[in-house]
């Protein structure tokens, strides 16, 4: 298979690449998708031979993404993604939890879109200020 892009979608397709291994192996430790860590190593191994040499570097007999490439700015795209995301599930589980955990139908949606909204207000206004845990742990 053979694809032509130019260098500005195959910087694109590195970013894709990155953030999908990121999210897919970042939290595995050890239990890593290797054939996810392999296809990165190999695309970031093209980086060397179209003049985008600071993008890659060997580690450990790898070719992996460089240090220039992940303090680049990636990790803010990741974290802004991550902050969102998080955002968005304690609203949804929240609201959920106020509704005694009720699948989501077609007759409480609404219901629960509603209450999603008004956590994410609350959320947008104070983040995570207003929150408070009832328990014996703490």
């Amino acid at each position: 298979m053979q694809i032509e892009l130019s260098k500005k979608e195959f910087r694109r397709l590195l970013d894709l690449v990155y953030i999908g291994n990121w999210v897919l192996n970042s939290t595995r430790g050890d239990d890593r998708f290797s054939d996810y860590d392999n296809l990165e190593s190999k695309l970031f191994q093209l980086c060397r031979q179209h003049g985008m040499d600071a993008l890659a570097e060997t580690w450990q007999g790898q070719c992996v993404p460089s240090k220039a490439y992940t303090e680049g700015g990636i990790h803010e795209a990741i974290a802004y993604y991550e902050d969102n995301i998080f955002y968005e599930i304690l609203a949804e589980e929240l609201s959920r939890r106020d509704m005694d955990y009720a699948d989501i139908t077609d007759e409480n949606y609404e219901e629960i879109v509603r209450r999603m909204d008004s956590y994410m207000d609350e959320f947008e206004a104070s983040g995570v200020d207003h929150l408070v845990l009832e328990s014996d742990v703490f």
